[in-house]
C-alpha cells in the first residue's frame, strides 16, 4: 500500500471542534479489514517562554462493538453534569469574579480533616484570642 492509499484510508470522515486552546478531532478510520472505528484526539496548544509553541495530543480509539455503551455512558455523564451544575461555565478562567469555595470538613479514609481557605497570616479570628 502506498502513501496515497494510506492517506485516503485515514481521511474517511472528519470533524473538528475548536474550543479555545483545545481542539478536538473526530476521525473515522478504517481497520486493515476495512471496517470503521472512531478516534477522538484532543490537541492543546502551549506557549514556551521564548514565544514558540507546541501541542500536546491525547487520543482515544472507539470501536464499533463499544459504540452503544460508550454513547450511553457519555450521555449519562454529560446529563449528570448539566443536571448538577447547569450548562453555565464556572471557572477561574471564564469568570473574573470567580471565588473558589473551600470545604472546611471532608472525609479522607474515614477521618475528618479541616481545610483552611487562603487566609493572610495577619487575619485574626476571635477564637485565636
Amino acid at each position: 500500500m502506498n502513501n496515497n492509499d494510506m492517506m485516503e484510508r485515514e481521511e474517511i470522515f472528519s470533524k473538528v471542534l475548536r474550543a479555545g486552546r483545545r481542539t478536538y478531532f473526530f476521525d473515522v478510520r478504517a481497520t486493515k479489514a476495512d471496517d470503521y472505528y472512531l478516534t477522538i484526539t484532543e490537541s492543546k496548544k502551549f506557549t514556551n517562554d521564548d514565544g514558540s509553541f507546541h501541542y500536546k495530543k491525547h487520543k482515544i480509539y472507539i470501536y464499533k462493538e463499544d459504540f452503544a455503551e460508550f454513547k450511553e455512558i457519555l450521555s449519562e455523564m454529560t446529563d449528570y453534569i448539566i443536571e448538577k451544575r447547569g450548562d453555565e461555565v464556572i471557572s477561574e478562567r471564564h469568570q473574573k469574579d470567580f471565588k473558589k469555595e473551600y470545604n472546611t470538613d471532608f472525609e479522607n479514609n474515614g477521618t475528618e480533616e479541616t481545610s483552611k481557605s487562603s487566609e493572610s497570616f495577619t487575619d485574626v479570628d476571635f477564637d485565636d484570642i
